[in-house]
């Protein structure tokens, strides 16, 4: 399982994913259904109802068998194929989840299949799933992700889930999102973030797109807001400390950007949620 600290970064990448359904459909296999040494750029997620045959990822044979979810990550060496008449029908789904320029499985380590204890239900997901994709409407776009996002969750919430040791890369990462958490407080500059990694600020900018999927400037905003929310929830600081706290050179300039991020003012914003919390519990 994940330490904490890795547990806060992916948490962190994940408030910029970015997830896309390319395909998905409910198909009869033929016996011709085979293919060789295939490295896809989208994941595939297979559910099985009935058939044989098999799957290799990189190294790894496998023999799925109804009652199994598969995920197939993107960038994976495949082969697959049929091994009796009775060839595979399943539901099966093509898509993409990226954090920037990267892929959600290039991050994690997950097995290749989970045992699915409720059938039914992953079976009414992924109906839904198809029928969605194959209607034109805009609500089933967004329908669609959120039924993906379900099934992606599910099979995250089942399977012992690690990162994958990208060591220079996290330690370079966690590097720079500590010297933000630290410096909220103040007007930083991109020059002086990229001076914490020894980067070249044009650097820095590519580096921030490519991890984060958005340039530092946005990103460190996105940064104050959400410690000007938790500041306005858990204590009883002034607008104008909060401001102080989070990078702000006065109250009204503080007030518009968490307007502009929130859709309300910080004492409605404090009010709402305040109010919220009192009646949940």
């Amino acid at each position: 399982m994940m330490n904490a600290q890795q547990s806060a970064f992916l948490a962190d990448l994940l408030q910029n994913l970015q997830i896309h359904v390319k395909e998905a459909h409910l198909t009869q296999c033929t016996e011709s259904w085979r293919l060789h040494d295939f490295t896809p750029e989208y994941n595939k997620l297979y559910w099985i109802l009935n058939g044989e045959g098999w799957i290799q990822v990189g190294d790894q044979m496998l023999h799925p068998r109804p009652g199994q979810l598969y995920l197939l990550p993107a960038h994976s060496l495949q082969s697959y194929s049929v091994t009796s008449n009775l060839p595979y029908y399943k539901y099966w789904c093509h898509f993409t989840a990226h954090i920037g320029s990267f892929d959600l499985f290039q991050w994690l380590d997950i097995p290749l299949y989970m045992k699915v204890s409720k059938v039914e239900q992953m079976t009414t997901w992924f109906e839904e799933l198809v029928a969605l994709f194959h209607n034109s409407s805009i609500t089933s776009r967004l329908r669609e992700k959120a039924i993906l996002l379900q099934i992606i969750s599910c099979y995250l919430e089942s399977a012992p889930v690690h990162m994958l040791q990208r060591t220079e890369e996290m330690d370079r990462l966690g590097q720079l999102q500590r010297f933000i958490e630290h410096n909220l407080h103040k007007r930083i500059t991109v020059e002086q973030m990229a001076k914490s990694v020894h980067f070249h600020p044009n650097y820095l900018i590519k580096y921030f797109k490519k991890y984060f999927g958005m340039p530092p400037a946005k990103y460190m905003q996105r940064k104050r807001m959400d410690k000007a929310k938790f500041l306005l929830t858990t204590t009883s600081l002034s607008m104008k400390e909060v401001a102080e706290q989070t990078g702000f050179e006065n109250t009204d300039h503080f007030t518009k950007s968490f307007r502009k991020e929130t859709g309300f003012p910080p004492t409605e914003y404090r009010k709402n949620v305040r109010g919220s919390t009192s009646l949940s519990t």
